[in-house]
């Protein structure tokens, strides 16, 4: 089990909105495959799967909040 993470985005940023995930519940997911897109109000940023596995959860949905650190989904 691998957790995708939202990574620092940059000092000062804390949270970001997912704008969209490029994967759904149960697809196979490759390492480093863009598995979904994170904004704020400076950038966007590209999250890569961190394993290769399927994708078991999405812990944020699209147009909520994560917070830096907190787990996006889950890989299995």
């Amino acid at each position: 089990m691998s957790k995708i993470i939202l990574p620092e985005l940059g000092e000062g940023i804390s949270k970001a909105t997912i704008a969209c995930w490029h994967a759904k519940i149960g697809e196979d997911v490759v390492a480093g495959q863009e598995i979904c897109e994170a904004v704020t109000d400076k950038a966007s940023f590209v999250i890569e799967a961190p394993a290769t596995g399927k994708l078991k959860s999405i812990n944020v949905q699209e147009g909520q909040e994560g917070l830096v650190g907190g787990i996006l989904g889950i890989i299995e």
